[in-house]
């Protein structure tokens, strides 16, 4: 099995990375500290730089924020060039908002590349994984890193011109949910709920409901006709949504995000 680099520690990266668990695993971050509480939590080893990172692995995760990536690439190029020219080329998976392969690639070379999108409901195994791969990457390698994935949610292969868009809806979308939720509690809060029932109702409402669209396999907009009945509770409470612009306001935040990832690339 292949060994499995991962240069970032943060909340993707460890979400992840626990999806690898028991995989052998090498972890690096400009936060020594945090590198070395991620490792020990997940049985792996410590590495004290990029470029080691990328000696010893042979799937190398990015898992950097964008702004801080063209840094992390650049350290790491010539070691990088060094095992492709060797025969012995590692794979780069990149979760970095906005960069695309191509860019990845103008600075590593003609490396083997997967761009990802994940999303931090990964953490838990109930992640969106987006995953695109560049032509140098090998079958048995994607498959690999599938394998790798699939502890963390739902993997789905897409065309790279949807990357950005997978961005503003499953990347940034859990804030939106989370937003959501809350005003959903505040909402029960207002009606006189004790706020830790209104949090877990609101909580349950929403899984639920995600539930039976990916169930059902009916059209939202059927699930919702379902629950409004003539003159009740509920079309009084849509009509207040309308009137706040919901849908249009959800449209133009994911759009927001989509914008945004196209920026950081």
């Amino acid at each position: 099995m292949s060994i499995i680099s991962c240069i970032g520690s943060g909340n993707m990266g460890f979400a992840l990375m626990s999806a690898a668990k028991g995989a052998d695993i090498y972890i690096t971050d400009s936060d020594t500290e945090k590198a070395k509480s991620a490792a020990a939590s997940l049985g792996a080893k410590f590495l004290s730089s990029n470029i080691e990172a990328v000696e010893k692995g042979d799937i190398i995760f990015l898992a950097v924020k964008p702004q801080v990536l063209q840094q992390v690439l650049a350290e790491i190029a010539s070691t990088a060039n060094k095992k492709n020219s060797s025969g012995n080329a590692p794979v780069f998976v990149s979760m970095a908002a906005g960069w695309s392969i191509a860019k990845i690639q103008d600075i590593l070379g003609k490396i083997p590349v997967v761009r990802i999108m994940p999303n931090t409901p990964a953490l838990i195994g109930k992640g969106m994984i987006a995953l695109s791969a560049s032509p140098e990457v090998s079958a048995n390698s994607v498959s690999e890193i599938e394998k790798i994935l699939n502890g963390a949610g739902i993997i789905d292969k897409v065309e790279e011109r949807f990357m950005n868009a997978v961005t503003g809806l499953s990347g940034s979308g859990p804030a939106f949910v989370y937003l959501f939720i809350e005003a959903l509690a505040d909402g029960g809060v207002q009606a006189g709920l004790p706020r830790d029932k209104a949090l877990r109702y609101a909580a349950q409402t929403v899984l639920g409901a995600s539930a039976m669209v990916q169930e059902t396999g009916k059209h939202p907009g059927e699930l919702k006709d379902m629950v409004t009945s003539p003159g009740g509770t509920t079309i009084a409470g849509i009509a207040a949504l309308e009137d706040g612009a919901f849908r249009s306001t959800v449209i133009k935040a994911v759009e927001a995000a989509w914008k945004r990832s196209i920026e950081l690339g």
